[in-house]
């Protein structure tokens, strides 16, 4: 059982991975500028010197939370499998509720970390806008 629920977390990271590389590959879309990358032309023209940093650093924000947030939903999916497959043995059951738990107290910490950031750096990119 243990195998298996590896295969899955494994699966699932996967199709999460190359799904939206997938959409954007049969919609057209350049995938570096879709993630925001700007390619450099000879690294001479300052393209990596246009972006502002704490845009930048928003973003790096947003990106971690949003992968820490698809892991807690991973939690709480595969505690979620293991109470429906414990064919109602007790210490399966109860296994599968502290992983019930520990995905929502996780989800919940993601939700505030990112509540708390966006204000931090809405707050500090106000402050320091110039004109």
């Amino acid at each position: 059982m243990k195998k298996f629920s590896k295969y899955l977390v494994a699966f699932t990271m996967a199709a999460f991975l190359t799904l939206p590389v997938l959409t954007m590959a049969q919609s057209n879309i350049v995938v570096n500028e879709a993630f925001g990358f700007n390619p450099v032309n000879n690294g001479l023209n300052g393209t990596l010197g246009e972006t502002d940093p704490r845009k930048m650093v928003g973003s790096i924000i947003n990106v971690a939370l949003g992968f820490m947030g698809v892991i807690a939903v991973i939690i709480i999916l595969i505690g979620g499998f293991k109470w429906m497959t414990a064919g109602g043995n007790e210490d399966k059951v109860a296994e599968a509720k502290k992983m019930l738990g520990y995905g929502v107290i996780g989800m919940v910490i993601v939700l505030a970390a990112w509540g708390v950031a966006t204000f931090v750096v809405n707050s500090i990119y106000q402050a320091t806008v110039i004109g």
